[in-house]
């Protein structure tokens, strides 16, 4: 594929994901027309299946990394070229059938005005896949994590960045900044909108993590382990043993009421019930 032809870049930051990875990778594939995978050492089976998965399709690049940082690495030589850069975690299953109708509309020009596309988000708290359904909160009120990028209104995206599409300074083309925001989740429901996605960051992710009876280890984000994101009262509570979930994540993923969505459309693999 030519530079100059449009085109869907994924990049897939991941550590420990074996639950998911599957259904995380496989409801892309038709969107996307190359996923890099970034695996910042896993030590369950997360390798072994996105191996395979790279082995059946040739649009998946699959690399072992040091450091999240290299993740960015990876796009930021698509600035100034008519790429959308979607970056997806190990805990982000989005709709194929909704990303099947959005790729045409990409590709033809159709937000081409924006640099950054937000989508709906289902903050899952649990997983019923027995029932296929899941309990959460969405997005709105809470904040939407979905990453989909207009490489095309920027000139440059340079390292360093501590993960892919955070951070750095950004060289915007004229027009473009900031303020270039399509907030589709404001704009439809979750039953209408084109981009949706279920945000597992409440669940088990990895068989390491998974075991009888045993409470969920809800994972920190790049935000919550850096310098930059320390909190003092998280520490405390945390030193005590008191704190369950993180800060981040309770203030930014859990507002709203607790609903109940049906998640047949998602096609989502892994345990029955997280």
């Amino acid at each position: 594929m030519s530079r100059s032809e449009p085109r869907i870049v994924a990049v897939v930051l991941i550590r420990n994901e074996d639950l998911f990875i599957e259904s995380v990778i496989g409801n892309i594939l038709e969107f996307c027309d190359r996923i890099h995978v970034a695996d910042h050492r896993s030590t369950d089976a997360t390798p072994a299946i996105v191996r395979r998965l790279a082995a059946e399709h040739p649009k998946v690049e699959y690399h072992v990394v040091d450091h999240p940082a290299a993740s960015h690495d990876m796009i930021a030589g698509y600035a100034g070229t008519p790429t959308w850069v979607m970056g997806v975690d190990g805990d982000e299953v989005y709709d194929p059938e909704r990303l099947r109708r959005l790729r045409p509309e990409l590709l033809a020009g159709k937000y081409d005005g924006t640099f950054k596309l937000l989508g709906n988000v289902l903050n899952v708290r649990r997983l019923d896949r027995a029932r296929q359904v899941a309990h959460g909160y969405l997005a709105p009120p809470c904040r939407s994590m979905v990453k989909l990028y207009n490489f095309n209104a920027i000139e440059a995206w340079p390292p360093p960045c501590p993960e892919r599409l955070h951070g750095g300074v950004i060289t915007y083309r004229p027009g473009f900044g900031e303020h270039s925001v399509r907030a589709l989740h404001h704009e439809f429901d979750w039953d209408r909108t084109p981009l949706r996605c279920l945000h597992l960051c409440f669940t088990h992710r990895s068989s390491v993590d998974l075991r009888r009876g045993e409470k969920v280890r809800i994972r920190k984000g790049v935000g919550e382990t850096s310098h930059w994101g320390f909190n003092l009262r998280s520490w405390v509570l945390s030193f005590f043993g008191r704190e369950d979930i993180p800060y981040f994540k309770r203030d930014y993923y859990m507002r709203g009421p607790l609903v109940e969505k049906d998640i047949r459309a998602f096609r989502v693999d892994g345990p029955a019930d997280v």
